[in-house]
């Protein structure tokens, strides 16, 4: 008998398949007690342990590249951090084994974690496959991860870490449901860069049967559970029409009467550009920079390395946009070398541009590095600031860009509720606005973007956070300059329509989503996009906001 359940969408596509879950989590290693003259060799086996699982998550990162890469590595640096391994050694000093010692580490850490603010009890769950890595190796058991199977299958899980997401074999796993995780997590932005189906935040997705058959729309965030027939069929019909469109669906963005909406591509360096360029990308709407930093934690990249980097994205877009975000450390990016160890609360203290002003001579090097890397080419460079709060802000950002000699757009990102009920006086110091919908709902709502149980309050669709938008947007449009969202907003094509309505100058998103906004705004004049947005802002909830835009675009 079908049944029908909903999650939160996050990936475009339909997959109907067999349900296969993830291999168990590693099991509480035993509490048993071990001689004191064994203590230096569980000591070097925990140690060989924990190089061993940081080197394979760096192989994996370097196999899937791109934003998949600078997560896994961050992972990596996780499993190496010295007071863990230092609270390691102490365990095993006073009798515990190896994989007990490391569990117990963990389990200290996660509550750490867990109570140390939103954006640090977001990274637990990377934490605890860090975790069960190593005790799976010490143990000898087999490494938790996807199921083994020769047929394609949908894959269940209460949540993916990064280092299972990121090397997913797309001719398996037809798509994949989760019971944790949101929009923002990074599960779903994985799964948008690799063009898998996904839903998550799927309430009970653990108690599907292996074997059922489900169909999952990671557009609708449906999932329908032994579904009949006609219901495949319906689905497969409406998946062939949106790759029908996707396929007739060329050239630059606009709306069906011409009103021009650029499409942009978030990279996160280099190897994220051919994805970009394949998809029809105008250029880059926001280049995280950070990746570079993550590389060492204890010391900036020199300027040589950076211009080498910036450079390479820079020539991939002659006569394009390619928008800088300049370095984001803190919260849930710390960097030893800049971020405070012992903030109470850090997603709310010392991160973003506060950082940079903090450490004026790391802003001023990557600055002169991003004037080099564009000398010459025929690019159009624009830089911006996160985290900015208010004019004060913006006006430190903009002198510190004169000072570095750089001949470039400055802007100032939108993540900050202050900061698009003041976004006029911000402009005043500013040419533009991008606006971060990821951390804008976040802060707005008191909600962790990696944190199911909240994710309501975490969807862009979200009637308040609409209106922070076209409060920035309006600001910019008085002052004849341009507002772009940046944030996983901009990746739902219908979203993109209201957000061209609110009056939104240009979106940015990964770059597997660009073909489909492209293809969905071709379809709607600016007018039925204006009044669609108009419905949305009416309505009182995420859900209301998102079938009342639906209800103006198709006609009912």
């Amino acid at each position: 008998m079908e049944t029908t359940l909903r999650g939160v969408g996050v990936s475009h596509g339909v997959a109907i398949g067999e349900v296969r879950h993830m291999g168990t989590a590693v099991l509480e290693p035993p509490a048993k007690q071990i001689p004191a003259e064994e203590a230096e060799r569980e000591q070097g086996r925990a140690r060989k342990a924990v190089e061993a699982v940081a080197a394979d998550l760096m192989a994996r990162g370097n196999l899937a590249g791109g934003e998949a890469q600078a997560v896994l590595e961050a992972q990596a640096m996780m499993a190496q951090d010295p007071e863990l391994m230092a609270d390691v050694d102490r365990r095993i000093a006073v009798g515990s084994t190896a994989e007990r010692a490391v569990y117990d580490a963990f389990a200290a850490y996660r509550e750490l974690l867990a109570g140390a603010g939103e954006y640090l009890a977001g990274r637990v769950a990377d934490l605890d496959d860090v975790r069960n890595r190593i005790v799976a190796r010490l143990l000898g058991v087999p490494m938790p991860g996807v199921p083994d199977s020769d047929e394609p299958y949908v894959l269940v899980a209460r949540d993916l870490a990064p280092a299972d997401t990121a090397l997913l074999d797309p001719t398996l796993v037809l798509g994949f449901v989760t019971e944790e995780g949101g929009p923002t997590s990074h599960s779903a932005i994985l799964a948008r860069a690799l063009g898998v189906p996904a839903v998550v935040a799927l309430p009970g997705a653990g108690e599907l049967a292996e074997g059922t058959v489900i169909a999952v729309d990671g557009s609708t965030g449906d999932i329908f559970v032994n579904p009949t027939d006609a219901k495949k069929a319906e689905l497969e019909a409406a998946a062939a029409a949106r790759k029908a469109a996707l396929a007739a669906s060329t050239g630059p963005g606009a709306t069906a009467d011409g009103h021009k909406v650029p499409l942009l591509a978030n990279v996160g360096g280099p190897s994220d550009v051919p994805a970009a360029v394949e998809a029809g990308a105008e250029g880059v709407g926001l280049f995280r920079t950070e990746f570079l930093f993550l590389d060492d934690s204890k010391k900036a990249p020199s300027e040589e390395k950076q211009v080498e980097a910036y450079r390479q994205v820079l020539e991939a877009f002659p006569e394009g946009r390619v928008v800088v975000r300049v370095l984001d450390a803190g919260a849930d990016k710390p960097l030893d070398f800049l971020t405070p160890a012992d903030e109470p609360n850090p997603a709310l203290g010392v991160r973003g541009l506060r950082t940079l002003l903090d450490h004026p001579e790391v802003l001023r090097t990557q600055l002169t590095a991003l004037a080099k890397a564009a000398e010459g080419l025929p690019v159009y460079l624009d830089v911006m600031a996160p985290m900015v709060a208010d004019r004060t802000d913006a006006k430190a950002f903009a002198d510190a860009c004169r000072a570095a000699g750089l001949k470039a757009k400055f802007g100032a990102m939108v993540e900050i509720p202050s900061a698009a009920l003041r976004a006029r006086s911000i402009l005043q110091e500013v040419e533009f606005l991008s606006l971060g919908t990821n951390d804008l709902a976040q802060y707005t709502f008191a909600a962790d973007r990696q944190v199911g149980a909240v994710s309501r309050l975490q969807d862009p669709w979200q009637p308040a956070l609409l209106d922070l938008v076209a409060l920035s947007a309006e600001a910019a449009r008085a002052e004849g300059k341009s507002c772009g969202v940046c944030g996983e907003a901009a990746s739902d094509p219908l979203l993109a329509c209201v957000l061209t309505g609110l009056g939104v100058t240009s979106l940015s998103m990964g770059s597997a989503s660009i073909p489909y906004v492209r293809a969905t705004l071709a379809k709607y004049t600016l007018a039925q996009c204006e009044r669609a947005a108009a419905a949305a802002r009416a309505a009182d909830s995420a859900e209301e906001a998102r079938s009342a835009a639906q209800a103006v675009l198709s006609g009912e």
